[in-house]
């Protein structure tokens, strides 16, 4: 059996974490990997839809994206988180619950997080119709050491997956 590992792709809303992850996700079938997507926002819509976006739900929300993480990291698969996770505690958390775990900075400046916006949500927290909104009412605390960043207002999808996998291959998770 294949060693499991969990790459964990945290940024701003909008950054690019799910575009990214995306495209990992496909380099990394080709290798013949098990690969398991946890997307924020569909976690969301279905094992933590009793949540709001409160600090404390938030941390509940990654807690529970880190319990199935694990779970799924323990039977040898590539699972690959894009989740905001604003808060380091959780980030390492995940990675102290985990153990074989990749924190990946998706690094986009705000304004360009702001110019992307595909669903209208920085321009409704700006309004104030979305409270707790991470980057404008709300905080995102941004990694301290995480394996890999990404610059997506600089790179394209492409050079950021291959960046990616580069990394997984000199952390001994790939061939």
């Amino acid at each position: 059996m294949k060693k499991g590992f969990t790459l964990w792709f945290t940024g701003l809303p909008s950054s690019g974490k799910s575009t990214i992850a995306d495209a990992v996700a496909q380099e990394l079938k080709k290798s013949n990997l098990q690969v398991e997507r946890l997307d924020g926002d569909a976690f969301r819509k279905t094992f933590s839809s009793d949540l709001s976006f409160s600090a404390e739900d938030i941390k509940k929300n990654n807690e529970r994206v880190i319990s199935v993480s694990k779970s799924l990291t323990e039977k040898g698969m590539a699972v690959l988180v894009s989740l905001i996770s604003p808060y380091r505690q959780s980030r390492e958390n995940a990675r102290k619950e985990i153990g074989d775990f990749v924190e990946v900075y998706v690094k986009c400046p705000l304004e360009e997080c702001k110019k992307r916006d595909p669903k209208g949500n920085y321009k409704k927290a700006l309004a104030g119709e979305i409270p707790n909104f991470i980057g404008i009412s709300s905080p995102y605390e941004e990694p301290e050491s995480p394996e890999v960043i990404i610059e997506t207002d600089k790179e394209d999808v492409a050079q950021c997956a291959q960046k990616i996998i580069a990394t997984l291959k000199k952390l001994g998770y790939l061939g």
